[in-house]
């Protein structure tokens, strides 16, 4: 007699399922999506939340970390909105700036006015009601191996942005999705992005996460990236959420022949955050340069995980990540680097490194290569350590005060992954934002 053993579900797994069935006959879209959020709750329901045992999350147990989920946020009200709209992440002129709050596409905080040829910015929830061709590619990009968290947006998907950039268009102005909790209750923010870049298409794209520091609201993102034969796309991330929040996001890329795509990210906010990154480079002479930079204090954790898939030959990849990490704060690297039979001549170089500033941080990096062709130049690397007593002496000896000292050799070591961001305006941005990470850890001191 065989005995039907199931998993205990966890009350954060149970309030999900309750949401899930109170709530799914109220999504918009038709009966294909329908049955997409099905399948997707389903696959969810089998595997449950992550633990330390599966191998992705091994230094991310979502399972104990998410104790309880919260309530689905709803639509902002006018206070929410109100709220939102008193604060920018990044003031940087010129970005036509598109804001979602608490997980809906909000028109009155967004720039949809004198919209470049070729260019289409719709609610997500609008192109799913009036069933949009390209909301079917919605759920087409999908990882490797099952992601409990990627299931749980597709079974919630309710509102986003869809963005497309027809064929030869090269826009002129960044395109700013800002995503913002201003609710005062803790809830639950899922958003799905969808991004489609024509053949030869050109565009920059900036995604920021914020929040208010006291609310302890939950986040899951999701970005599916289409990029055509040469196209080329810069993408900026800043996650700065709430210091008591949870964020989780998803970055999903396919990308064809000759295109080049440019992502850099900066991390400095959430008590836990996950960053998924899965790049599928499906076309000859692809080129892509992947860089991060992690700030971290007081108990933080954040994890940036990151899969690059070579599936054709002759392409090119560049991974420098940099975590910086003070108090008991723990940085995970995740980076793995994929080379398939077919993928001759891929060229693909990986370096992680992580900075402790006291004796109770905690650096967890793990490069993989899994290289099955034969004429392929691979490499990968991994560092870790403390800031060099002798450079310090150096500027200590010029007169530099102890605290400024730190402060330089700590932007020059992650310096090195925000100068490869392409927008001189983004980037200074970013650097700004590091900066006053920088001087709150000067004035704790």
């Amino acid at each position: 007699m065989n005995a039907d053993i199931r998993p205990i579900r966890t009350a954060a797994e149970q309030a999900l399922a309750t949401a899930y069935e109170d709530t799914k006959s109220r999504l918009p879209g038709g009966p294909e999506i329908a049955r997409l959020r099905d399948r997707a709750f389903s696959a969810f329901a089998d595997s449950g939340l992550p633990t330390r045992r599966v191998e992705e999350w091994k230094y991310t147990d979502l399972r104990t970390l998410l104790r309880e989920a919260a309530p689905l946020a709803g639509p902002p009200d006018a206070g929410a909105i109100a709220r939102a709209k008193e604060t920018v992440s990044l003031p940087v002129p010129n970005l036509r700036q598109i804001t979602l709050v608490n997980g809906s596409f909000v028109p009155e905080l967004s720039d949809l006015g004198d919209l470049e040829k070729k260019l289409t910015i719709l609610p997500l929830a609008r192109a799913l009601a009036e069933k949009h061709p390209l909301a079917g590619m919605i759920g087409k990009l999908r990882p490797e191996t099952h992601n409990a968290t990627l299931a749980l947006n597709t079974a919630f998907l309710n509102d986003g942005v869809l963005i497309e950039v027809g064929e030869g268009a090269v826009l002129e102005r960044p395109i700013y999705l800002r995503h913002v909790f201003a609710g005062g209750t803790v809830a639950a923010a899922f958003a799905r992005s969808l991004v489609v870049l024509g053949r030869a298409a050109a565009a920059t794209l900036v995604e920021s996460f914020e929040g208010p520091a006291e609310v302890a609201y939950q986040r899951n993102a999701v970005t599916e990236l289409h990029v055509a034969d040469r196209a080329n796309l810069s993408f900026v991330r800043l996650q700065a959420e709430g210091e008591s929040a949870l964020h989780i996001s998803s970055l999903l890329t396919e990308i064809a022949g000759g295109a080049e795509l440019s992502f850099a990210a900066l991390t400095l906010g959430a008590a836990v955050s996950r960053q998924n990154v899965s790049l599928h480079l499906a076309g000859e002479h692809t080129q892509i340069n992947l860089a991060g930079a992690t700030l971290l204090r007081g108990r933080q954790h954040a994890d940036n995980t990151l899969v690059l898939d070579h599936a054709v030959p002759n392409c090119t990849s560049r991974v420098t990540f940099r975590s910086v990490l003070d108090d008991t704060s723990r940085g995970v690297v995740q980076g793995r680097i994929v080379v398939r039979p077919d993928a001759q001549k891929t060229d693909a170089r990986m370096s992680l490194g992580s900075l402790l500033l006291a004796e109770g941080a905690e650096a967890d990096q793990k490069p993989e290569l899994e290289i099955f062709a034969d004429d392929v130049q691979c490499a990968h690397g991994a560092t870790s350590g403390a800031l060099d007593e002798q450079l310090l002496f150096y500027l200590l000896a010029r007169g530099i005060p102890r605290k400024q000292a730190e402060a330089l050799l700590i932007q020059a070591f992650f310096g090195a992954a925000l100068e490869q961001v392409r927008h001189e305006g983004l980037r200074e941005a970013l650097i700004d934002r590091a900066g006053k990470w920088l001087e709150l850890r000067e004035r704790a001191s």
